[in-house]
């Protein structure tokens, strides 16, 4: 990789080498929030907690992440982007360690907390693509980087069960840790030099200037309200589906629970051209197409005790349409302020953990109620609310 290739300019936009850099950290730095999922059964086990309560460390790690979106995220527009990212990856490095060490569930939960509120590096690195992209390229590169996202909570899963396999729950933070790790040294020394326009604000007037932002861009207000509705039916899924598929009649282990995370890694690519669909202008025709897939799918995936194939097709239908969603609100978000990246991602993210997190939390204690059956009606209500919420707020022809 040659230093001229990192470098940008308003006329070249963003290298290539740097949007594949930039998707690959956000990959493995989104991992972390979503490494549990698969593991819920085994944490539950070791530190003691019910069944039905087990969503709480879903729910945490969600929580420090919507506090990294509305308090870390905006210092993008305000400090040097290239230090705020390496400091973020090293106190993930020291957080990621503690929760390995974690012997009993606050230290846990403690620890999960500021994973969450660390891993919020992928959102700068998302607003710096879109300071760094020309206009012509910035779809399409925010969604090859949200593409990297995506498939790293997938991934994230089959990752996470397989080491859990082998030796054990804890040692998958441990090689996270490791991981993590390199790419800082990486980034160190191949990240681009740019200081763009930063605002000269205070931090506590850049963080009401966020919230003023939510107040007054309609399309931040409606896309975030999306956001949190499509994630929601997408944490229902991943969060409650490792508790039926690891009890009889299936059995499966952790590893090929994680497996699953493949099938939607199929649906995620599918959708990498989302992005590209948003800067041609039929961004509402695609939002709208997502929508009705997301309520398909649940069809497919509540038929998961007649056949596993079902809810393979299900969980691909599924990512395809949450992932076509999500690069397509972020185009048009960013579209809305050029001197605002990071306060835009910021809030626009936090209504996706909020979304992540009710997912999480109601979907474990539906099950463990009223089976998998409610569990795929709850993913169902989330995905027709959004469909109905698009349909009454979108523009006029």
């Amino acid at each position: 990789m040659k230093k001229t290739d990192l470098m940008t300019n308003d006329q070249k936009g963003l290298a290539p080498s740097i949007i594949l850099l930039f998707a690959i950290t956000s990959g493995l730095a989104v991992a972390n929030v979503y490494f549990a999922q698969p593991l819920l059964d085994l944490i539950a086990h070791s530190l003691d907690i019910p069944a039905s309560s087990i969503g709480i460390v879903v729910t945490m790690t969600q929580i420090g992440y919507a506090l990294g979106l509305l308090f870390i995220v905006p210092l993008g527009d305000l400090l040097n982007r290239k230090r705020l990212i390496i400091g973020q990856m090293l106190l993930l490095i020291l957080a990621l360690v503690v929760t390995g060490l974690a012997s009993n569930l606050w230290l846990f939960l403690s620890a999960m907390t500021i994973v969450g509120c660390m891993a919020v590096v992928v959102q700068v690195l998302v607003a710096y693509t879109a300071v760094l992209a020309n206009a012509e390229q910035r779809g399409q590169a925010i969604g090859i980087v949200t593409s990297g996202v995506v498939l790293g909570i997938l991934l994230a899963r089959l990752f996470s069960g397989a080491v859990a396999d082998l030796v054990g729950w804890r040692a998958v933070y441990y090689f996270s840790a490791i991981l993590i790790f390199l790419m800082s040294i990486l980034l160190l020394y191949v990240m681009p030099k740019y200081q763009d326009q930063q605002t000269s604000h205070s931090y506590i007037k850049l963080i009401s200037s966020a919230f003023h932002l939510l107040l007054t861009e309609k399309t931040l207000q409606v896309r975030g309200i999306l956001a949190l509705l499509i994630f929601a039916s997408f944490s229902v899924l991943w969060s409650a589906m490792v508790l039926p598929l690891s009890t009889e009649p299936f059995l499966l282990s952790h590893t090929q629970i994680g497996l699953f995370g493949l099938a939607g890694m199929f649906g995620a690519l599918a959708a990498t051209k989302a992005g590209k669909w948003a800067d041609q202008g039929i961004e509402q025709k695609v939002t709208g197409f997502s929508l009705i897939l997301l309520i398909i799918s649940w069809m497919a995936i509540g038929s998961l005790y007649i056949s596993l194939i079902m809810l393979i097709i299900g969980v691909v239908i599924l990512d395809f349409a949450v992932q076509a969603v999500h690069v397509t609100n972020q185009s048009l978000i960013f579209a809305t302020n050029s001197h605002a990246q990071s306060r835009l991602v910021g809030i626009y993210m936090f209504f996706y953990s909020i979304g992540s997190a009710l997912g999480a939390i109601t979907a474990t204690s539906v099950y463990v109620l009223w089976g998998w059956k409610a569990v795929s009606s709850l993913g169902m209500v989330f995905s027709i609310i959004a469909f109905i919420f698009w349909w009454v707020t979108k523009p006029k022809q």
